[in-house]
């Protein structure tokens, strides 16, 4: 669901009046997106060893911690927020597992005001993968999944990431003109132009149907 949703605005007025349950709600909605995020951009060197649950569930503790604070300020729309207090998680979590690889295996972008880990290429072409009709020994889905990782590794940063906002987070265009701070038209021309980049370098992977 997206900030959007008619309710929203209701759960907050609520929870700023005290109702608990309205608080809850709003955590219990945007856990699925918030999921979502973090299987993109947990480094595949980390897969395994960092629960995706668990991200959420320690970004949703510190976002309830300071609840009271986003309220009375409202720097960004409650999803936005929650998201943003997940990257700062994903940025720790990075730091600590990674140490000196940091640089290379975990690249950071300056998205929505500060840094987030770049949406992980291998995650991206899995899921891709996932979508489209494509032959189904595993050893042909290997190497054509590697090929579509490298088509995204060869596009601008930014084209890639706005496929991860829009295609994979499943973001409005609203969302993603804020985080990118540039107006809504721009972001949905951007969207479309990379969109249009990625079918023209995937149709000519051999075997790879797009739907």
């Amino acid at each position: 669901m997206n900030e959007t949703d008619d309710d929203i605005p209701d759960l907050l007025r609520r929870a700023e009046a005290g109702e608990a349950a309205a608080r809850d709600e709003l955590f219990v909605r945007f856990r699925p997106r918030l999921r979502q995020m973090v299987r993109l951009r947990l480094n595949r060197l980390l897969q395994g060893r960092v629960d995706e649950s668990d991200v959420v569930q320690e970004s949703a503790l510190e976002a309830a911690r300071h609840f009271d604070r986003y309220l009375a300020e409202r720097p960004l729309p409650f999803y936005l927020w929650l998201r943003q207090i997940a990257g700062r998680k994903l940025i720790e979590i990075h730091r600590r597992h990674l140490g000196a690889r940091q640089r290379g295996a975990a690249q950071e972008v300056s998205l929505h005001r500060g840094p987030l880990p770049a949406a992980d290429s291998a995650s991206l072409a899995a899921q891709l993968l996932g979508k489209l009709t494509s032959p189904s020994e595993a050893a042909t889905r290997a190497e054509t999944c590697l090929r579509i990782q490298e088509v995204l590794n060869a596009m601008d940063p930014i084209d890639r990431e706005m496929l991860a906002l829009r295609h994979f987070e499943q973001m409005t265009n609203a969302e993603v003109a804020q985080i990118l701070e540039i107006g809504e038209s721009a972001a949905s021309s951007r969207y479309v132009r990379a969109l249009r980049r990625l079918k023209e370098e995937l149709q000519r992977i051999p075997g790879l149907l797009l739907e």
